[in-house]
């Protein structure tokens, strides 16, 4: 049977690179015991008040379809939330719900560039990128994120991207996979090119309440960007609820009526209950999301301390997320023989990143997901495996 040329597309580029973490899924199904350092899956607990929200609305029996671009009280919050955090105006008109900040990109890009279009993407990029630009026709063009920068973006490079068929940047801070976070210098000089060239500015902000080098700039806030700026963010890694799939995409309100008519014939809205359960989190900042934030700064910081003794790697501390970035190229090993024989000698698992971008190659990504103690033995088996591999 033939298949449309739309599962090519979506395949996109970064499968391969989660070859490992599939192989250490099998091991574990077959009762070998891993150490999974691969998904950006928080090992806290969600906040309290989130768990109760969501209880008591499944116990009222809130179980019937929402509406499709979401309760409005939600809609309502989550605009709130955005013009509190950034002093710039945001409405109900200006949001719409979805199943989490993958959902929320998929949708946003099928509305705004057709087949034949480029997108303007800073690489490494996070691996279904690939996939969702792919899927609408158009063309990822990269920029290098180079390691000697701090994997921050180089704006010049940017603007030689640019040809008649940009229609936007998307940019993603704090970064997936190297944990880099834009200034608000950075911000503007990108809003600056997106305004010279009419582009639109689509910004992937699931980690921005887990930036901890510097604060986190939204694209949200930069002026003269109302008519151009998209973005979408969730719950997700900010309250430990990966698993609630809640999200949003925040647009110029003709975008939304066009996310609405794609999310009607896909989603047909979200649970009500799990909608209702996150109203607490979107009112006020909860404390449990600045420990979580705290947590992720200091394992961060203590893990790029244990791996400068690994032999041969090298180590760009991240600036935010939970995900930093290990150089192998220095231990004569390619990134994914690299992840394969840590697997195999020592059952940890993280994900090789050639398949992210030029940039990342010679790279693995290794998630900060795990306790304290158990991420500090993780830490000191890889600085043993790389002195195996020295010896």
């Amino acid at each position: 049977m033939k298949f449309s040329p739309l599962v090519d597309r979506i395949a996109g580029g970064g499968a391969e690179g989660w070859a490992v973490h599939f192989e250490a899924m099998r091991q574990k199904a077959a009762g070998r015991d891993i150490t999974f350092l691969t998904i950006g899956d928080p090992d806290q607990g969600p906040p309290a008040v989130v768990i109760e929200a969501t209880r008591e609305a499944l116990r009222l029996n809130h179980k019937g379809y929402a509406p499709i671009a979401g309760l409005p009280a939600v809609r309502a919050e989550v605009a709130a939330r955005i013009a509190r955090r950034t002093g710039a105006p945001c409405a109900e008109s200006n949001v719409i719900l979805t199943p989490g900040d993958q959902a929320g990109l998929f949708c946003a890009v099928q509305c705004i560039v057709a087949a034949g279009d480029e997108i303007i993407v800073p690489e490494p990029v996070y691996a279904t990128y690939a996939g969702v630009i792919g899927a609408s026709g158009a063309k990822m063009v990269n920029v290098p994120l180079r390691p000697e920068r701090g994997f921050h973006p180089d704006l010049a490079a940017m603007e030689a991207a640019i040809t008649p068929r940009t229609r936007a940047i998307w940019i993603n801070s704090p970064h997936n996979p190297t944990g880099a976070v834009m200034d608000r210098a950075e911000m503007e000089a990108v809003a600056a090119l997106c305004r010279r060239h009419d582009l639109w500015l689509l910004s992937d902000e699931v980690y921005e309440d887990m930036a901890y080098a510097r604060p986190h700039v939204s694209a949200w806030s930069l002026p003269g960007m109302a008519d151009r700026t998209i973005v979408v963010s969730s719950l997700s890694k900010s309250h430990a609820i990966p698993g609630f799939r809640f999200g949003w995409v925040a647009g110029p309100p003709e975008l939304i009526s066009h996310v609405f008519d794609l999310v009607l014939c896909m989603l047909y809205g979200g649970p009500p209950f799990i909608q209702e359960g996150v109203l607490p989190a979107l009112r006020e900042d909860l404390p449990e999301v600045a420990a979580l934030r705290e947590d992720y700064r200091r394992r961060s910081q203590d893990f790029s301390d244990l791996l400068a003794a690994a032999p041969g790697c090298r180590l760009t501390a991240p600036e935010g997320g939970m995900f930093c970035l290990l150089d192998v190229r220095g231990t004569g090993l390619a990134a994914a023989r690299f992840a394969e024989r840590l697997l195999e000698e020592e059952a940890i698992a993280v994900l090789a990143c050639d398949a992210f971008g030029p940039s990342a190659v010679g790279h693995v990504r290794i998630s900060l997901t795990l306790p304290d103690a158990a991420l500090h033995a993780a830490g000191r088996r890889i600085v043993a495996f790389t002195e195996r591999l020295a010896a």
